[in-house]
């Protein structure tokens, strides 16, 4: 099983568009890097998605690999497998952590996501997602009024997990 990204930071960007990787995230792409041995730089995917999206998807090279091969399962030509080859081979660039920590954010994604002078990083599992700051604030914001509407206060989410199969 694949390490996971855990936790969320956030750090300065610098007028070029770097902006360090949290060093626990740099340990998981490095681990998931097939490629990646000491002294070379760890590679990721960055889906940048559609016009709507105002956030970066950021998959280590392990979880890519995975997603490639579930999409090559994919009836080919069917409106989903299009659907996510858009998606997961147009809307995404490759990149790599350069040899202090650091991802270079290119200029037209950092417009795109409304990046300016911090980035939000947050995990989920097996990638994790580069934000403004703000803009992950109102939308965390706008989720949690949701969910407090739909269930009650004291509600554990851990209850919503599935139980794993007993053996």
């Amino acid at each position: 099983m694949a390490r996971r990204f855990r936790g969320s930071d956030t750090f300065k960007v610098d007028a070029k568009g770097r902006v360090s990787i949290p060093a626990p995230f740099r340990r998981v792409i490095e681990a998931s890097d097939p490629d990646w041995t000491e002294g070379l730089r760890p590679n990721i995917v960055i889906v940048y998605g559609p016009e709507s999206q105002n956030w970066l998807d950021v998959f280590s090279m392990e979880a890519i690999h995975e997603m490639d091969d579930q999409i090559g399962l994919m009836q080919r030509g069917s409106p989903e497998r299009l659907m996510i080859e858009e998606l997961m081979y147009g809307q995404s660039f490759e990149a790599q952590i350069d040899d202090d920590g650091r991802l270079t954010i290119p200029q037209k994604y950092r417009d795109k996501i409304g990046l300016t002078s911090e980035a939000f990083f947050i995990s989920a599992g097996d990638y994790f997602r580069i934000w403004n700051p703000e803009a992950y604030e109102a939308k965390a914001a706008r989720r949690s009024a949701k969910l407090a509407d739909q269930y009650p206060e004291d509600f554990d989410p851990r209850s919503l997990l599935p139980s794993l199969p007993k053996g």
